[in-house]
């Protein structure tokens, strides 16, 4: 078997093969042979048809078989002698030009594979990454405990104009050159005003009005709105207020402390599991800001290619995660039908980074430690009721502990990469960091 290899384009590669047709033939019988100890054939006891009729039956299946094991084989036999790192799997294809006329001694194919790209970590000395700055006080602690209780906000009816944040309910009919149009009517419609619910002159036009009353108003649609046919149009709504409600914030008191677990109500007690949680929420923020931008560092820093197997295998991964959301979200996967570009640039980002990351390590000795595996599996545990069952689980099968020492890797690079760049602490609202309005 005569062996080639040849560079079809920068991460392409081409091998030809060529199968000598007396191994085949003699691979073929051996296969049918034992093929037909086992075969179950009507009028002959199992395993005493003659080869003739097993050759009959099985024949073009068993040719196929021992021609595909010889390739495998000697594609992997190469590829391992020649150091070769494939990606994906090899395309077998019959040899241009071979096999054209009636074959001598050997059947010529060429398998096309991708290998994975030698990768030169750039330099990142001149990179510039700034470290939100927070700390945790009084003031944060409160601005949480504000959130917290409008997130147990109940409504009161009232008899008063709607204004911003109180709970509406609503009855409106729209038409666009007279005529109804469809998803313009509802009969009982809540939503709360100020959240940017409805468009801003439909919300304009509910705001200053009482329960019972109505009025008609001109509302033109943007022109980016869909559906499209109401994009930049100009529709009249026929709108009746039916209901007002203000919202009521729980007092921070004792019965306020036990709903947050606290079960004997004491509000230092809250106050300072609510500081304990924040301060690890601010640190992981902040640990996810350096990350992005340490990410950021690597790939504009180090360009490479990508081989496309495994891009497309990312982009089906990321299609089969969506698809498996959407079902768990009790939705049918028929009515969103999901196309691949969705995933695209995603998935260079994640192959890229996992490439250049896997050479960082090698390259940097970044590898996860054990004591640093430990000390993360109990950081996840203690946001759990029962932290050492959390952690007996993880350390129970060692496979589970592969997504953990994934996380350790990554704190590893970059932390390494910011020993090695410029590090400009900057001061952030608490507002800013937890990415909320003011």
């Amino acid at each position: 078997m005569e062996i080639h290899s040849e560079n079809a384009n920068a991460l392409e590669r081409r091998l030809d093969l060529s199968v000598a047709i007396a191994d085949l033939d003699k691979d073929t019988d051996a296969r049918l042979k034992r093929m037909g100890k086992k075969a179950k054939i009507d009028g002959f006891r199992p395993g005493k048809a003659p080869l003739k009729i097993i050759r009959e039956r099985y024949g073009d299946q068993a040719r196929h078989e021992a021609l595909s094991e010889v390739l495998d084989r000697t594609f992997n036999e190469v590829v391992t002698a020649g150091n070769l790192r494939v990606a994906g799997y090899p395309r077998i294809e019959v040899k241009e030009g071979a096999n054209a006329s009636e074959p001598s001694t050997h059947l010529e194919f060429s398998a096309i594979f991708e290998v994975y790209p030698e990768i030169a970590l750039g330099e990142i000395s001149g990179v510039e990454i700034e470290r939100p700055a927070l700390e945790v006080g009084e003031t944060e602690v409160d601005r949480t405990i504000e959130i917290l209780c409008k997130q147990r906000v109940r409504y009161e009816e009232v008899d008063r104009a709607a204004a911003s944040e109180d709970r509406v309910v609503v009855a409106f009919s729209g038409k666009k050159d007279g005529e109804l149009f469809q998803g313009g009517q509802a009969e009982n419609y809540p939503f709360i005003l100020g959240r940017g619910t409805m468009l801003p002159e439909f919300e304009s036009a509910v705001t200053g009005m009482k329960a019972g009353e109505e009025k008609t108003f001109d509302l033109s649609f943007p022109e980016d709105y869909m559906p499209q046919e109401l994009a930049g149009k100009t529709v009249q709504f026929d709108l009746k207020l039916k209901r007002v409600s203000e919202p009521v914030l729980p007092a921070v008191d004792a019965d306020f402390a036990r709903m947050l677990g606290i079960e004997d109500g004491d509000i230092e007690k809250m106050r300072d599991e609510i500081t304990a949680n924040l301060m690890r929420e601010v640190k992981g923020r902040i640990q996810a800001r350096l990350k992005d931008q340490v990410m950021d560092a690597i790939l504009k820093t180090t360009p490479i290619s990508l081989p496309k197997a495994l891009v497309e295998g990312e982009v089906q991964r990321l299609m089969n995660n969506a698809r498996q959301d959407f079902e768990n979200r009790g939705l049918k996967v028929k009515d969103f039908p999901i196309q691949p570009e969705w995933f695209a640039e995603r998935a260079r980002r994640r192959i890229a980074l996992g490439l250049i990351i896997a050479e960082m390590v090698k390259v940097h000795h970044l590898y996860a430690k054990p004591e640093q595996v430990r000390k993360l599996v109990e950081e996840m545990a203690e946001t759990y009721e029962h932290p050492e069952e959390v952690v007996r689980w993880y350390y129970a099968q060692p496979q589970r502990l592969q997504e953990v020492e994934g996380v350790a890797i990554e704190d590893n690079v970059v932390a390494w990469v910011l020993d090695n760049v410029k590090v400009v602490d900057k001061t952030v609202s608490f507002n800013e960091l937890m990415d909320q309005e003011s």
